[in-house]
């Protein structure tokens, strides 16, 4: 048996026992463990979300729709070769818009194939190549309301060329997957950590800080009296594209002050068979985007609730704009029109003030909403019809239960006199 071969049985059988365990419904019982808490920030120049995770220093970018992690790797670098197991797994989920190339070279391994995997940069579109490797992540045990140890993490992930960080925020250092694929973050911590497959972003403003938990457990927020913001949250199922590793919802229809738009038939439905349609949920995408002819009456029909109200010139990519003076402030931000996303199973989420418009100068806020026909470097693949963005899950605690396969969300927290700043970053007791 020559020497590479050992080699690379002995990393396949060390790459096992973390395949089985991020195995969806492996049935084995899970020693109880805490969840793991890390701070969220948004950069204001890319309107991207970013963790911190890495060790060493360096952000990790939140994608919701990403298979993996990945980062830029120093020269030197742990690699995992083409035939374990884990190789297969990460080249599983290919995106059609990259060019395809083998999973693995010789170079600079001694003649062993090293395996590699895609990486992509969902702010520009671009994708890179590099060798699997393992990187240390750190954050927080938690008990849902203060971090309390620090507790490190081994990931799979894929390494990637400096030029693909271009677009991303200052001093991010790649991408942290969120998928329901097997190398995402979540379902690695959860292998690792035997904690639940589910997770928790409560994304802040620009200039705040939020905060995410991976693994279950309770979310407080500081208020007067503290908020145990998770009793409150309401569901409704998590939907699988066969085509991407996106998470989408069911949607069936949109209603302006509760009146609800005329839309083409079928507009809002996801077609599993191709892949296309269906309402996708992107940490990458800045603003909640709409196919135009989804887009067209949609705006319409918030422009016809709120004539009234003083207009401003559009500022791209937003063509429907307000004077900020015609506004009038209340608690969960400036007074519009409200937008209903009416979800399958009869519930509504309701985007109302600080959600449904943005601020764009001193003067002037607009419809937080595009045209995904203006869209540049789509953050989900496939052409959905509608992707809610960031901007409209700011201030909300949302959930991904990978388990149970379910989306959970608060509502804006502005209305209970608290937001994702507030959650308690000093150190609690274990």
């Amino acid at each position: 048996m020559s020497s590479s071969y050992k080699i690379a049985l002995v990393l396949s059988l060390l790459a096992a026992p973390l395949l089985c365990a991020l195995a969806a419904g492996d049935g084995q019982h899970r020693p109880p463990s805490k969840p793991i808490l890390t701070r969220l920030a948004k950069d204001p120049s890319t309107s991207l979300y970013t963790a911190s995770v890495k060790n060493g220093g360096g952000q990790l970018v939140l994608d919701l729709a990403g298979p993996l992690v990945w980062s830029t790797c120093p020269g030197k670098h742990r690699t995992i070769p083409c035939g374990a197991g884990v190789c297969a797994v990460a080249n599983r989920n290919h995106r059609p818009n990259c060019p395809y190339t083998a999973a693995g070279s010789n170079g600079g391994n001694g003649g062993r194939c090293a395996c590699s995997a895609t990486a992509y940069n969902p702010a520009s579109g671009q994708c890179g190549y590099g060798d699997l490797t393992t990187v240390q992540l750190s954050a927080n045990a938690t008990d849902g309301k203060n971090p309390l140890f620090q507790v490190w993490l081994s990931a799979v992930a894929s390494c990637a060329p400096q030029p693909l960080l271009d677009s991303l925020p200052a001093g991010a250092a790649g991408i942290a997957g969120l998928s329901r694929a097997p190398l995402s973050l979540p379902l690695q911590g959860a292998g690792q950590l035997k904690v639940e497959k589910k997770f928790a972003l409560c994304l802040p403003t620009a200039g705040d800080v939020g905060a995410a938990i991976f693994g279950g457990g309770p979310f407080w927020l500081q208020a007067a009296p503290p908020q145990q913001v998770s009793d409150r949250l309401r569901y409704t199922p998590l939907l699988k594209n066969p085509k991407n590793t996106a998470d989408y919802i069911g949607v069936t229809g949109v209603a302006v002050n509760s009146v609800q738009v005329p839309l083409p038939p079928g507009a809002l439905s996801l077609s599993a068979r191709q892949g296309t349609g269906g309402v996708a949920v992107s940490t990458a995408t800045p603003y909640t985007a709409l196919r135009s002819d989804i887009y067209r009456p949609v705006r319409d029909a918030f422009a016809a609730a709120t004539a009234g109200l003083a207009r401003a010139p559009a500022a791209g990519p937003f063509d429907l704009c307000y004077q900020k003076s015609a506004l009038p402030p209340t608690r969960i931000g400036p007074y519009t029109a409200s937008v209903d996303l009416m979800l399958a199973g009869g519930q509504n989420w309701t985007i109302v003030g600080a959600s449904a418009v943005v601020e764009v100068s001193q003067e002037a806020a607009c419809f937080a909403f595009v045209d995904m026909g203006a869209a540049a470097a789509p953050a989900v693949d496939h052409s959905p019809a509608v992707i809610i963005g960031g901007h409209q899950m700011e201030d909300n605690l949302v959930v991904f239960d990978l388990e149970k396969w379910q989306f959970g969300f608060s509502g804006l927290l502005l209305g209970t006199m608290t937001r994702c700043g507030n959650f308690d970053f000093s150190i609690g007791s274990q």
